[in-house]
């Protein structure tokens, strides 16, 4: 199983901008599709983004434009940037293996307007 470790989160101001990151322990990472998601209080978790293996993007349509997911095959790493925050952005942030269902531990995101 691949173990995931995040990094990034905390405490934010409306406008502002903020990455989250997410790091494989395995080198087979190039071959994951790799997903963001982010449950609010009370609310579901729901994805955010995703990746491909070859770098194909999807992403909740909503934030499109606000947020992007990228990936650095050579540290097996997945990005979450994420401009011009909101407070409605504000939830528990959490990267996903597609491939191999594994989740990172989850970072709190609070966005203050």
């Amino acid at each position: 199983q691949v173990r995931l470790v995040q990094s990034g989160g905390g405490l934010m101001q409306a406008g502002e901008s903020l990455r989250l990151s997410c790091v494989a322990s395995e080198s087979i990472f190039i071959n994951n599709a790799m997903g963001w998601y982010r449950q609010a209080p009370g609310k579901q978790r729901d994805m955010v983004a995703s990746i491909a293996s070859d770098g194909r993007t999807n992403y909740l349509p909503s934030l499109k434009g606000r947020f992007t997911i990228s990936r650095d095959n050579a540290k097996n790493a997945v990005y979450l940037q994420m401009n011009n925050l909101k407070a409605e952005d504000t939830a528990v942030y959490y990267c996903r293996s597609l491939t191999f269902d594994s989740w990172g531990q989850g970072a709190q995101v609070t966005v203050s307007s």
